[in-house]
Parts: structure tokens; C-alpha cells; sequence
């Protein structure tokens, strides 16, 4: 969506309010662990002129009380 701009009448219709004081937005706050792990393993051993490939897992877990 393209930004055609505001007119000034546009602007004038829009409300502003004031952010609240930083202490009052820290109550509430969540805090998560989260925990990934990727693996992977390609072995390529006592082989001339050939690759080895790897595909590799996500797994993420959180844990939120």
C-alpha cells in the first residue's frame, strides 16, 4: 500500500495519548526461557571423491510459568 500522505484534515481527525511511565509497562512482564537445539552429523570416511550431506532437526522449547 503505497503512503499517499495526510491532508491537514486528516491530521486533525487522528487522537494522541501519552505513553504511560516506564515502571507502569514493566507490570506483567513475562519472562521465558527458551532453549534451541540443531543437529547435525555427515561422515565421509575412507571414501575418494565423494560428499557427504547433512540434514540437520530444529527442536525449541519454552518454558514460561
Amino acid at each position: 500500500m503505497p503512503n499517499r500522505g495526510w491532508t491537514p484534515e486528516e491530521l486533525d481527525e487522528q487522537l494522541v495519548e501519552a505513553l504511560p511511565a516506564r515502571e507502569t509497562l514493566l507490570v506483567g512482564v513475562n519472562v521465558t526461557n527458551v532453549i534451541a537445539l540443531n543437529l547435525a552429523l555427515a561422515v565421509n570416511a575412507a571414501s575418494i571423491g565423494t560428499a557427504a550431506t547433512a540434514l540437520a532437526g530444529q527442536q525449541v522449547t519454552t518454558l514460561q510459568h
